[in-house]
């Protein structure tokens, strides 16, 4: 049985990863100006955050659509895949998983769609399991069995520079009703199950990333890991350098997609850590 794996672009995937690992990844739609933007085209990541702060007209952003889904699909089972594994953001987040899972219907059992129930490397590590199982020749269920327990050590946490953008892009019902836009303090998230998390916050960016430093050291030996920052690679670099230590591969550093750029603002910090 020939596997092929499909993403999506919220997935993070550096491009030589997706390359070598042979993912496909489908790009997610962003809206500046009421133009449309493939993911990774129109703009650098870096421009988009340096420019974001002062864009008159929020971004926003769209999702692939099912024909986009159906495409990729038909092409990978022409190019002789048996059974393609399609890993996505969460449907409580996005509505790329239901893009997908619309499109798979066309192609009966031969295509299993996964709710990720992350974002960035979270969906990204999946991704990369499935594709190195896939390449081992293991079965379907071995695979998902695989992603099920990689879900179960997966922690991905954030720093956001303000609540202003998460809490404009009406995605997160706590984001409404905090004060922290007025404080101006340092909110910290998680994405856990599809859901988003409060989980404090830091009067200063300096307590912030010492919080962070905290969090990611209690788990311990780590398996995988992704810093993840929104323009701020300074902060990821030095985060990189105190934790290489304690990664079995080398770390990654991710300038998050502007798909989730848009909704959490430049400055951010965070990771995903896969512990042993």
């Amino acid at each position: 049985m020939t596997i092929a794996i499909v993403t999506d672009s919220t997935s993070d995937l550096p491009a030589n990863l997706a390359l070598i690992h042979g993912i496909n990844v489908v790009p997610a739609i962003l809206i500046v100006n009421g133009q449309s933007h493939i993911d990774g085209q129109g703009f650098t990541r870096e421009a988009f955050y340096q420019q974001l702060p002062a864009m008159k007209t929020p971004p926003t952003t769209a999702t692939p659509s099912s024909g986009s889904f159906e495409e990729t699909y038909r092409r990978l089972i022409e190019q002789g895949a048996s059974h393609i594994i399609s890993i996505h953001a969460p449907a409580l987040l996005s509505g790329i998983f239901n893009a997908a899972v619309i499109a798979a219907k066309r192609f009966g059992k031969q295509i299993t769609v996964i709710d990720s129930g992350s974002i960035s490397l979270g969906i990204g590590f999946q991704a990369i399991i499935a594709a190195e199982a896939a390449l081992r020749k293991q079965t379907v269920d071995e695979i998902m069995n695989l992603i099920g327990d990689l879900r179960r050590r997966t922690h991905l946490v954030a720093m956001l520079d303000t609540l202003e953008y998460i809490r404009r892009s009406g995605r997160v019902s706590w984001a409404q009703a905090s004060l922290g836009t007025l404080l101006q303090i340092k909110p910290f998230l998680k994405v856990q199950e599809g859901k988003v998390l409060k989980l404090g916050e830091a009067r200063t960016r300096r307590k912030g990333i010492e919080r962070l430093y905290e969090l990611l050291v209690k788990l311990g030996k780590l398996e995988r890991l992704a810093i993840l920052h929104t323009n701020a690679e300074n902060d990821a670099r030095q985060m990189m350098s105190e934790f290489v230590h304690l990664v079995k591969s080398q770390p990654l550093i991710v300038n998050v997609t502007t798909i989730i750029g848009a909704h959490v603002g430049p400055n951010g910090l965070g990771f995903v850590a896969i512990v042993e």
